[in-house]
């Protein structure tokens, strides 16, 4: 049976690899992005995939855009929902200078929009075979690994995320769905920058293999893309 993978964010950097890789392995691929028509190294990839990839309007903080999405997956079960989009929001975010828009607006996306996602999808994923649901965090959402301070805006968002995936994975346990929370890695992206440590390839390839292997007693774990389990 083919594996149906929904993707977020996935116009570029990590987004866009978990889409070539599991195109790859033959799996309907849902990638959906804010501007398709923005989208150009996506919408070539969908084009030469025989239809293994299709393309969908999304912006996550907005309602609408969730409804359409839903409409058109009608009864479609999703294998693995991966919450990928993200934002760093206000980059030199230091004590006494934080801009409390940018704060509301990186939770809108980093958070809040994630949570309404599966909220939107759940029926879908629970009529899967697999029943994952993954979101994409950071290690700077970690409130024991913080030595460094500042970056106030993203960590906060991503410790938010952190806690409503853990919630999300006691709450979806009956339901057979296993939600984890995943560190990609510091990856050469637009967000993470050319001195990051890993590409996207490396980042996307362990990632999988990590959710290759989960079980049930791995929900609510907030894993490494190495399977490393990160402290909160």
């Amino acid at each position: 049976m083919q594996t149906r993978i929904l993707v977020t964010g996935a116009n570029r950097g990590i987004g866009l690899e978990f889409v070539r890789q599991y195109a790859d392995t033959g799996a309907q691929v849902y990638a959906c992005c804010r501007e398709p028509a923005q989208a150009a190294e996506l919408s070539k990839m969908a084009d030469a995939s025989a239809g293994a990839v299709s393309v969908h309007r999304l912006d996550v903080t907005d309602a609408d855009h969730r409804a359409s999405l839903v409409e058109e997956l009608g009864d479609t079960s999703i294998d693995m929902l991966i919450n990928n989009a993200g934002i760093y929001g206000q980059r030199n975010s230091v004590f006494g200078q934080t801009d409390e828009a940018r704060w509301l607006e990186t939770f809108a996306v980093n958070v809040i929009a994630p949570m309404q996602l599966c909220e939107a999808l759940v029926e879908n994923v629970t009529s899967s075979r697999r029943k994952v649901i993954a979101s994409i965090s950071s290690q700077m959402g970690s409130i024991e690994d913080n030595g460094s301070g500042g970056h106030y805006v993203y960590r906060s968002s991503k410790a938010a995320l952190n806690a409503v995936m853990k919630s999300m994975a006691v709450d979806l346990g009956g339901r057979g769905i296993t939600a984890v929370i995943l560190h990609p890695g510091w990856v050469k992206t637009d967000m993470g920058g050319s001195n990051a440590l890993i590409s996207a390839v490396e980042s996307v390839n362990g990632m999988r293999a990590t959710l290759d292997g989960l079980t049930a007693r791995d929900a609510g774990k907030f894993l490494g893309f190495d399977g490393s389990l990160i402290t909160w």
